[in-house]
């Protein structure tokens, strides 16, 4: 199995529900044969005497009960998760909805206990068999308060701010994975050319089916490139589209490594993912944010909630080197080209769009400045030219939007809070670099 294909079964398995509730058929089938192998040498209590009339409805009960909890938890949560999506954005479905444990596991308990009642309810004889029943009651006990937990966790999950607050803690561990090192003195420069006056010697049309790159080995590539002392130019970058036909490879060098073996490294999948793509998870909240500020919806609250999020994201990747679309081997020779997003790409892609959609709104007009404002006090000099930029695109759209003097005026305050928290700018930026004077490397 090549390793795209590896990388597609491990993401299917994290993104699978029905994946545990399986696992716990099979062990229900272990389970219920060990234990009445060693019943007979289980040290058991009689708490009261059941009786097998009795513990034939205790059992039936445990079965009825977690069939429904089982029903239920299943069919709320495809309604909820629809509404989320909805109010939301689909994209939360795939990256957040369908990889929590928490409900994978509570479900795999439920079918767990619904199989083993049922198999103790089906070898009830003339005798109760102590032990079996104790172990199934205490089943039974633990999917009710399960359930109970599940109804509040499932409550809590489903609010925009713990779904924003997820997608902004995965998109900080992506950014830290895809971009290990600390931001230089100078800028990073942007890829503009990567090899200058050469034509490649190969080309790789994709072959497949038509889908997005959503991981790619680039350790294994170097490899490949340094064994043919060859370099291996990546077309399109994680999260691109790639149709059957498009180039996918760019080869220089006089021995390349086999088509084959290049694109087993590259995994493609129906959408994009979190878990290489360091842009997506803004994308999300950004979705999110334009949502609830849709004149279906007018949430600008929860925007703001989102904006809070895209200011931890969007500082945290200034602080990043952003220049590793070059990779070098031992000897300092270039072997791989893999495009990735540079600084502009971040800035923009946090404020274009809530900008264009948002400003007519004060909370969003205040928080986007607070935004702005932080950020050019605490990243580096070689920072500020994309976010002044951004903050000269909001004054130009703040004046066509607000035609009253005092109304612009309020819009163009830094509030933190969108309205009602200005005040604290000055010391959340102090705090964070040690004084209020720009940031310095």
């Amino acid at each position: 199995m090549g390793w795209n294909r590896l990388y597609s079964l491990k993401s299917y398995i994290k993104s699978s529900l029905w994946l545990v509730p399986f696992i716990a058929l099979l062990l229900y089938i272990l389970a219920i044969r060990m234990v009445y192998l060693l019943e007979p040498w289980l040290a058991s209590i009689e708490l009261w005497p059941w009786g097998v009339e009795g513990t034939q409805r205790l059992l039936e009960t445990i079965v009825t009960m977690t069939l429904t909890f089982v029903v239920f938890t299943f069919g709320s949560l495809l309604v909820a998760i629809q509404i989320a999506g909805g109010q939301l954005t689909p994209r939360i479905i795939a990256t957040t909805l369908l990889n929590d444990n928490a409900i994978r596991f509570t479900v795999g308990l439920f079918t767990f206990t619904l199989l083993f009642a049922t198999g103790a309810l089906v070898r009830l004889d003339a005798a109760v068999p102590q032990a079996i029943v104790e172990i199934t009651g205490l089943l039974g006990f633990l999917s009710i308060a399960t359930f109970l937990y599940l109804i509040d966790y499932a409550a809590r999950l489903l609010r925009p701010v713990s779904i924003i607050l997820r997608v902004s803690e995965e998109g900080h561990a992506v950014i830290e994975d895809v971009y290990p090192a600390m931001a230089k003195a100078e800028a990073d420069t942007a890829l503009t050319h990567l090899l200058p006056g050469t034509e490649p010697d190969k080309v790789i049309l994709y072959r497949g089916r038509p889908g997005i790159i959503v991981a790619i080995n680039k350790s294994a590539l170097l490899m490949q490139a340094e064994k043919t002392r060859s370099v291996v130019e990546l077309v399109p970058r994680i999260g691109d589209f790639v149709a059957s036909g498009e180039p996918l490879f760019r080869l220089y060098g006089i021995l390349t490594p086999e088509e084959d073996v290049l694109e087993s490294l590259i995994a493609f999948g129906p959408e994009r993912t979190l878990e290489q793509d360091a842009t997506f998870a803004f994308r999300i909240i950004v979705d999110i944010a334009i949502k609830a500020l849709s004149q279906a919806i007018n949430d600008p609250t929860t925007a703001v909630l989102a904006i809070d999020q895209l200011q931890r994201l969007l500082c945290f990747v200034g602080r990043r080197d952003l220049g590793g679309a070059k990779i070098f081997d031992r000897a300092g020779e270039l072997r791989v080209i893999c495009r990735a997003p540079d600084w502009e790409d971040f800035v923009k892609l946090t404020f274009s769009e809530i900008r264009l959609y948002g400003a007519g709104n004060f909370q969003i007009a205040r928080r986007l400045r607070a935004v702005l404002e932080y950020g050019l006090q605490v990243l580096p000099d070689f920072r500020r030219h994309a976010l002044e930029t951004e903050m000269a695109l909001l004054d130009r759209r703040l004046a066509e939007v607000y035609d009253f003097p005092e109304d612009l005026e309020l819009a163009r305050i830094a509030d933190t809070q969108g309205l009602g928290g200005s005040k604290s700018l000055s010391s959340r930026a102090q705090s964070a670099t040690g004084s209020v004077t720009p940031f310095r490397q």
